[in-house]
């Protein structure tokens, strides 16, 4: 197997895992979201009810269009939440609406991984496409070092998504504490659990598959190098 067939081949792995993860997650959400919480809460009273306690009163609560779109963003300091889940009594609504809400606090208490990875967002942005530019310079012109430091700009993102991990793991992490303090029956939590460690795999998945990716690049440019 030459390096490219061998670099098409960690493609095709990397689009396997994210395929898989997003069916997982998919999956995950569509069973606990059709299982309604015996709380009585929607996504948007957790969401008020934990910003609340957690002295974030000036956090706004917003619904936004498309499934599973949820996000909080630190620049205005609002919690994003998908309509269904904004709406929603189910196990799945107050697990997403609590993660977002875990996101939050991690900006009010200065989460150290939160707050790099927010830091260098700018950097990493323009590493990714400056990395592509060069790297398609040193294929133009044939120079191996050139191209391999476009491959190490592109792998920026890599940087990126390793220090998203922790920022997601502790976003669950600090839901699920505070839904088992008694804001959803003991019961639920573990299907909660569930639902956000699906979610969870998707960051992983991508981590796998932008690592594969990278490691393509390297072998086209390691066999175009070979050729010459």
């Amino acid at each position: 197997m030459n390096y490219y067939m061998f670099g098409y081949f960690l493609l095709f792995i990397g689009v396997i895992l994210t395929m898989g993860a997003q069916m997982k997650v998919q999956s995950a959400y569509g069973k606990y979201s059709k299982i309604p919480s015996s709380s009585g809460l929607t996504g948007y009273e957790t969401a008020r009810r934990i910003l609340d306690q957690n002295g974030l009163q000036d956090v706004e609560i917003n619904a936004v269009n498309g499934k599973l779109s949820d996000h909080y963003n630190p620049k205005n300091k609002t919690v994003n939440l998908s309509r269904d889940v904004y709406n929603g009594h189910s196990i799945a609504s107050i697990a997403v609406a609590a993660h977002e809400c875990g996101h939050a606090i991690q900006h009010k208490v200065g989460y150290r991984s939160l707050v790099y990875r927010n830091a260098l967002v700018p950097l990493f942005n323009v590493s990714q496409w400056a990395g592509y530019i060069v790297l398609f310079i040193g294929f133009a012109m044939g120079e191996l070092n050139i191209a391999l430091l476009g491959i190490g700009l592109i792998s920026a993102i890599l940087l990126f998504q390793l220090l998203t991990l922790p920022v997601e793991f502790n976003a669950s992490s600090r839901a699920l504490e505070i839904l088992d303090t008694g804001m959803i029956p003991t019961s639920e939590v573990g299907g909660a659990s569930q639902m956000l460690s699906a979610a969870a795999m998707t960051y992983v998945a991508a981590v796998a598959a932008s690592l594969l990716s990278i490691l393509r690049l390297l072998l086209m440019v390691l066999g175009s190098s070979r050729r010459d």
